[in-house]
């Protein structure tokens, strides 16, 4: 039986072909379902301003998972449209939410939350955390926003005459920045500053989940296409080797 090749050879490629078609099959699902995931989770932006920086720097592509206001957190950076702010899409920080009261400058030029001092090793430079004192109370179903470089950045600080007392409703919210996408620095950490506060901080979306989808499909995809080409190499080599000539 073994010099008809149907043992061997036969019974090889067939098996070898269902797999690769398997490999290849299960390769498109991913990448395509990881795309599919990917833009119904994240939206892209392009950051307009320094007021981020050195967190997020002016130009920066940034990846934004899609939230609702119930899922924001002190801390968060976030995108948020508000027609007081000039009704564009802004990025800024989260560092304070409804019923909060935020003050600057504390302990050390520290901003507090509620009376406690928060470490914030983001900023732009040294203490104080803010050029300006402030002290204000955030209303219920608001939050009130500061940028990374306090002492560019156009943010709560000077709105807080307005009757919200410089604070946005969580509904203006829209994205929460998970990862800068270009110049590719990866994934945002979460301000452990926050952490032991009520509600603490927010997790990473999925953005590592849908990445590894798409590698994972790229990978099974090129697997099974290179099977192909590969086993038919090996089996000239062998009917070569198997002839009088190549004896």
């Amino acid at each position: 039986m073994s010099g008809n090749g149907l043992d061997h050879d036969g019974h090889g490629r067939g098996l070898g072909s269902v797999l690769s078609g398997l490999a290849v099959a299960v390769g498109c699902v991913l990448f395509l379902g990881g795309f599919a995931w990917g833009a119904v989770q994240y939206k892209p932006y392009t950051v307009p301003t320094q007021s981020m920086s050195p967190t997020v720097k002016a130009g920066d592509r940034v990846l934004a998972q899609r939230i609702s206001g119930g899922d924001v957190r002190r801390g968060d950076v976030v995108v948020f449209t508000d027609k007081t702010w000039g009704d564009m899409p802004m990025v800024k920080r989260v560092v304070g939410i409804g019923g909060d009261t935020v003050k600057c400058c504390g302990t050390e030029g520290k901003l507090t939350v509620n009376g406690q001092p928060v470490d914030e090793p983001y900023l732009h430079g040294k203490t104080p955390a803010s050029a300006s004192s402030f002290d204000a109370k955030v209303p219920q179903g608001q939050v009130f926003l500061l940028g990374d470089d306090r002492y560019v950045s156009m943010d709560s600080r000077v709105h807080l005459d307005d009757a919200a007392n410089g604070s946005v409703p969580l509904s203006a919210v829209s994205a929460r920045v998970d990862a800068i996408a270009w110049p590719m620095d990866g994934m945002l950490g979460r301000p452990s500053g926050f952490e032991a506060m009520p509600g603490g901080i927010s997790r990473p979306g999925p953005l590592k989940l849908v990445l590894g989808a798409v590698v994972a499909g790229v990978v099974l995809i090129l697997a099974g296409a290179a099977y192909g080409p590969i086993a038919g190499l090996a089996r000239r080599r062998r009917d070569r080797a198997a002839s009088p000539a190549g004896r």
